[in-house]
């Protein structure tokens, strides 16, 4: 018995002496960015990283998208390994890599989803000094609360107490500026007013205004400039996920992908798709509807989604086709829109995609990206080489011409 006493005590002892030690790495650190959002949180952590950057200030990123990463101050990347899972403690540890570059500036992508997860990152390990939050909307409802209050509420625990928050939320503003004012921090609400389109065309992908306006306000308030903050964020490297556009011309067809998996949630979603397609006539539009076995509620809410809109096929890939279908047909979508695929071979879906096609078409690539397999990253890569071998066949053309 006195042995497990002592055991105990020594225990708890280098507990306290571990998380004292931990403190002192976070507030060596003077500049701490935390950012926490439904979208776009991959997104507007490397764009802030890289602003940062670019006004000469010592910046670590820890991205937890579609890749985790962490982007050293030269903006080299080092891939995250996780033997075990996603965990918390990650954001712990990421401090003790941090501090061997002695970086002025740490942002880290919130990667809890559990609310309670969500604050204990927030206080004890991150303390931040900059809160970002980038929107609210309805997402994981079965870890966060059944409505979009419920969800702000939960994404409002990483606002720190006596310090700063931006956000480009507009729907419930409202519930995140009580809780910051019950915190005494100042919180600027974001709105995409400053940026052109003329500045969003030199990115070499599709963002988003209100994350680029979210980005330059975090790092305005980090002392750097618009014109040098924009920038770097305009030459930096995109996340794995980024929406992105590839063009393939095929035996007189164009197809146009979007890779959209990135946007999961229902809402998020139908707003790109309404985005980059909701002004085109006359051209098919294929969506490629990528399923999880563990996520077939998430599945049915983008059927859901996409119903609403304008589209011309629904191709159901992924672990659950079959379920998705039962789902569409019962939810009114017409059989002759519906096409279940599996998991084929990603040739085989862009050969359905190439026969669908009249003369144009644009598809959407949207659900899981991930999966037993990654199928959903498996089809992005097959189109992207398609236009890779397609550039190359027109090299090679313009050599021997």
């Amino acid at each position: 018995m006195t042995i497990l006493i002592l055991a105990t005590v020594i225990l708890i002892l280098n507990w306290i002496w571990e998380y004292r030690r931990h403190l002192r790495k976070v507030k060596s650190i003077p500049i701490r960015i935390h950012v926490n959002g439904t979208r776009g949180k991959s997104s507007v952590t490397r764009l802030i990283a890289a602003g940062l950057r670019a006004g000469d200030i010592k910046t670590i990123a820890k991205i937890t998208g579609t890749l985790p990463r962490v982007v050293l101050p030269d903006a080299r990347e080092a891939a995250i390994i996780r033997l075990m899972g996603a965990n918390i403690i990650e954001q712990k540890y990421i401090f003790r890599e941090a501090l061997e570059h002695q970086p002025q500036a740490i942002v880290i992508e919130c990667m809890a989803v559990n609310p309670v997860f969500q604050w204990i990152t927030e206080r004890k390990f991150v303390k931040s000094t900059i809160s970002v939050i980038t929107n609210c909307r309805p997402d994981h409802l079965d870890l966060m609360g059944s409505t979009v209050q419920s969800v702000t509420m939960s994404l409002s625990n990483t606002i720190p107490s006596r310090g700063v928050c931006y956000t480009a939320e507009n729907e419930h503003f409202v519930i995140l500026d009580k809780v910051a004012k019950r915190r005494h921090t100042r919180i600027h609400q974001i709105r995409p007013h400053d940026i052109t389109q003329e500045e969003l065309a030199q990115f070499r992908y599709i963002e988003h205004a209100e994350n680029v306006q979210l980005a330059l306000a975090v790092c305005a308030e980090a002392g750097v400039p618009r014109d040098v903050a924009l920038k770097g964020m305009q030459s930096a490297n995109p996340d794995p996920g980024a929406l992105r556009k590839y063009e393939i011309n095929d035996r007189n067809k164009k197809i146009h992908f979007y890779n959209v998996f990135a946007a999961n949630d229902p809402k998020s979603t139908a707003r790109i798709i309404d985005m980059v397609t909701g002004q085109l006539n006359n051209v098919e539009k294929i969506v490629i509807l990528n399923s999880r076995s563990d996520r077939l509620f998430r599945s049915e809410q983008l059927v859901d989604a996409v119903m609403e809109l304008d589209y011309s096929y629904l191709l159901l890939t992924g672990e659950i086709p079959e379920k998705v279908e039962a789902y569409a047909l019962s939810a009114g979508v017409p059989r002759e829109k519906l096409i279940p695929m599996g998991e084929p071979l990603p040739e085989a879906v862009y050969r359905k995609v190439w026969e669908l096609t009249n003369r144009e078409s644009h598809v959407l690539g949207i659900g899981n990206i991930a999966g037993r397999i990654k199928y959903g990253a498996q089809i992005v890569a097959h189109f992207r080489h398609r236009v890779q071998a397609e550039k190359k066949v027109q090299k090679q053309g313009v050599s021997s011409g």
